[in-house]
């Protein structure tokens, strides 16, 4: 069997005050994952066990991202997070502070057999 993307959602999140990459990390993949309903497990007999999960952080510190704290915010699945370099810090000069914005790509992939589905056009 071989892996299918069956899920791809974005997110963002930010740290406005503490300049914290993790906290605007996890709330960028709390943000993709409000965006999504898998019903599928349940209609067709999937186990959420079943589903890898890779997300892709983008921060402009990606070396200050705890990715094993972001993994466990997952609720399903079995995780893999990295960070990568993205994301924005907007410095606000008048009060000596950085906002630390955050984005997130969460994929879920699912083994499944080749041939098992078959997408039908809007016309059939």
């Amino acid at each position: 069997m071989t892996e299918q993307r069956i899920i791809l959602e974005m997110g963002s999140g930010n740290s406005l005050y503490r300049e914290d990459y993790t906290e605007a990390a996890c709330r960028a993949v709390q943000d993709a994952l409000r965006h999504s309903s898998i019903v599928l497990f349940k209609s067709l007999g999937y186990e959420h066990s079943q589903m890898r999960v890779q997300v892709t952080i983008g921060v402009q510190r990606p070396d200050q991202v705890d990715c094993a704290t972001v993994a466990a915010t997952l609720p399903r699945g079995r995780a893999e997070v990295t960070a990568v370099h993205g994301g924005l810090n907007v410095h606000d000069s008048d009060n000596n502070n950085t906002h630390v914005i955050a984005t997130a790509a969460v994929a879920a992939f699912l083994p499944i057999k080749a041939g098992a589905w078959k997408l039908s056009s809007p016309n059939s």
